[in-house]
């Protein structure tokens, strides 16, 4: 299937959280005594994708998606397992890290509010040391496609969802990562707005041959751009698979995605 570019083997992670009842009463007792419950996010978590794949992170919420996302973007380290990204142990090496992967978070921004969009790309390009040559080359290749012409002089908070989130895209891209990680990416779009994005990233995948790990509640995200599915429930993969896998035949992928839920008790 050509190169391995992630791997993750039986990778364990778990959370110690805080836990009190409602009240000024409860408030005040767990500043003596607080109690403390351990979530497991991943247990036991194993995948193996390929350069070039295009693969559809899925699961409700709580399943284990963001931690999964954040332990290949060097953010968390697991309990055990271990994880190789294009030859890199993430969290190890995280400034050459992250200079080969992109991350858009569709309820997260990384561009500066208050300034023009084309100061928050001046910022990144310094960021990423990105060489002037391939600063400019990358900034008229991604406004051309993506259509930021009319965006750049303008402050994100002045953006709709839909114009900061093709200028998020393209902030992401701007340091030519072979891997891409997209958390909700048209989360609250219109729909040629999302029509726009979902174009955009298959012509990524296509001409430059990034790999793609997509983790969405949109069905029609997953259907329109993976070509493998991974399942995610309760801290565990349960599938993996082509969309051809999940949908046996049914047109309605929503409704087939909530079965699934429903059979393996996750939803």
């Amino acid at each position: 299937m050509g190169v391995k570019m992630i791997t993750m083997e039986h990778v364990c992670k778990s959370y110690r959280i805080a836990k009190r009842n409602a009240g000024f009463g409860e408030a005040c007792k767990a500043l003596f005594h607080r109690e403390y419950e351990t979530i497991h996010a991943l247990s036991d978590v194993s995948f193996t994708i390929h350069d070039g794949e295009m693969i559809g992170y899925i699961g409700p919420n709580g399943a284990g998606k963001s931690s999964t996302i954040k332990i290949l973007s060097g953010i968390l380290t697991p309990d055990s397992g271990t994880v190789l990204v294009d030859g890199r142990v993430p969290y190890r090496n995280r400034i050459e890290h992250v200079s080969q992967i992109g991350v858009v978070f569709g309820q997260r921004s990384q561009l500066w509010w208050d300034v023009p969009v084309i100061d928050s790309f001046a910022l990144l390009k310094d960021i990423y040391s990105i060489s002037n040559t391939q600063y400019h080359q990358s900034l008229e290749e991604l406004t051309e496609l993506l259509d930021l012409k009319e965006l750049l002089r303008s402050p994100a908070r002045q953006l709709s969802l839909g114009q900061r989130m093709r200028c998020e895209i393209a902030a992401s891209l701007l340091h030519r990562p072979r891997i891409l990680f997209l958390d909700e990416p048209t989360i609250g779009l219109d729909a040629v707005s999302k029509l726009a994005v979902r174009d955009f990233i298959r012509r990524q995948n296509k001409t430059a041959g990034t790999t793609v790990i997509l983790t969405t509640h949109d069905m029609q995200d997953i259907e329109a751009l993976a070509s493998r599915i991974i399942l995610i429930g309760k801290g565990r993969i349960l599938l993996d698979g082509t969309l051809n896998d999940i949908t046996k035949g049914n047109d309605d992928i929503d409704r087939t995605v909530a079965e699934l839920y429903r059979s393996y008790d996750i939803s």
